[in-house]
């Protein structure tokens, strides 16, 4: 193992040799693979750098590249559509915005445009890509966190299943003659919108349904009560854009609960940004051809969530992205974009402190498989920028939780 270690204040390096070889190698490091890098935010000291340059699955972690090109090209308000007036017709053209109707974002900006006094011609075939990423796994495709993208997103592109003492109220209502009382193993039909729930459920169930252009046009007409004319092809001129919601509510949901759908959608808004097509692959060229074009160890980036296993990223370049964003962002805002530690989202029990929240970050988990990266606030006062990788372990994910947590707060304690 190779430890590079850079340590001040009141710690000696023998006596944090000593803590981490314990961390790291007596519990069992040789049986998976581990990566870490930690650096001071002022100065960029490196406090902990263990296989920091090698490539590892990021899983949700791949968010930080996502917010990233997000804060770099979007405006402080989503784009909710594009349009053009042409005589009397409103021409609408979708950016990917996935708030409208969104269970708890719940838009209604586009909502409200569309409904106004002129005929209206809807243009649903702008997405290039698949409707799912590269990699996705096939049999998750009734799985909540597993949404189809699309240019207009309406309910999150979900449709839920809310429990009563009767029959379950459906939402959107568009479904409710395509829900089933049955034992199926899927919650809905592979290849049609068909859809199953148990009667013993009491919970509210959330499926993902599949989307084609007649399901968008009708999904959009239910919701602005009013006929829209199906568009083809696009009309020449520039197109205006509507604001939507403040970008940074959209930013912190997708943070704190790491929501792959809005992962996705806030790509294709990238995308939007930069021609009326949308693909996550023009996205992810530009940020990486242009903001990031000088980070060590380029990633294999291949979607906006980390569903992907295709996906591989090194410490040292999400530290890298998260040192970009600490010098570019005010604290503040950038904390509170965050998960934090004790608090909320994917941390909320992890990191606790009665006196307030010290570690800000990301986390990413497949099967096998998590990761943590962020920013650790330090009893002195520092600002210990770190990212903590953890691939092809067999052990149960709480033991290596536990074992982040120790060395995190032990650095909190003793930096």
């Amino acid at each position: 193992m190779l430890l590079a270690l850079l340590v001040t204040g009141c710690s000696s390096q023998r006596k944090v040799q000593r803590f981490l070889d314990k961390q790291l190698v007596d519990s069992g490091q040789n049986s998976e693979f581990t990566g870490v890098l930690m650096v001071d935010a002022q100065n960029g000291d490196t406090l902990l750098s263990l296989n920091s340059g090698r490539y590892f699955t990021p899983a949700s972690t791949t968010k930080v590249f996502t917010l990233y090109a997000a804060l770099k090209e979007l405006p402080d308000r989503i784009p909710s559509l594009k349009y053009q007036i042409r005589g009397d017709t409103l021409h609408v053209l979708g950016t990917g915005d996935p708030s409208a109707l969104h269970p708890v974002l719940n838009d209604l900006t586009a909502i409200n445009f569309i409904k106004g006094p002129r005929p209206v011609v809807l243009y649903t075939g702008t997405l290039e890509d698949p409707s799912w990423g590269p990699g996705w796994a096939w049999d998750d495709f009734d799985q909540s966190y597993q949404v189809e993208r699309t240019s207009l997103p309406l309910y999150g592109n979900v449709l839920r299943l809310i429990r009563g003492s009767d029959s379950p109220k459906v939402s959107p209502e568009i479904f409710r003659d395509s829900v089933f009382s049955d034992k199926s193993n899927y919650h809905r039909s592979p290849e049609r919108n068909h859809f199953f729930y148990s009667q013993s459920s009491r919970d509210t169930t959330v499926i993902p349904f599949t989307i084609d252009p007649g399901l968008t046009q009708n999904l959009w007409e239910e919701a602005t009560g009013r006929p829209l004319i199906p568009g083809k092809t696009l009309p020449e001129g520039p197109w205006e854009v509507l604001p939507g919601i403040a970008s940074d509510s959209l930013y912190k949901e997708m943070m704190a609960v790491s929501d792959n759908f809005l992962a996705e959608q806030l790509m294709l808004l990238v995308s939007s940004t930069l021609s009326d097509s949308l693909s996550f692959n023009r996205a992810r060229d530009y940020i990486l051809k242009t903001h990031l074009r000088d980070m060590p160890s380029p990633p294999r980036w291949v979607d906006g969530s980390g569903l992907s296993r295709y996906n591989l990223i090194s410490p040292e370049s999400l530290v890298y992205l998260l040192m970009e964003l600490y010098r570019d962002i005010p604290e503040d805002r950038l904390f509170a974009l965050m998960a934090k530690g004790g608090q909320n989202g994917t941390l909320k029990d992890w990191y606790q402190d009665p006196d307030g929240p010290y570690l800000f970050g990301k986390t990413g988990s497949l099967s096998n498989n998590h990761n943590l990266c962020g920013y650790l606030k330090t009893k002195s006062g520092k600002i210990v920028v770190f990212s903590f990788m953890n691939n092809h372990y067999l052990k149960p994910t709480a033991l290596i939780k536990s074992r982040m947590q120790r060395i995190l707060v032990w650095v909190r304690e003793h930096y």
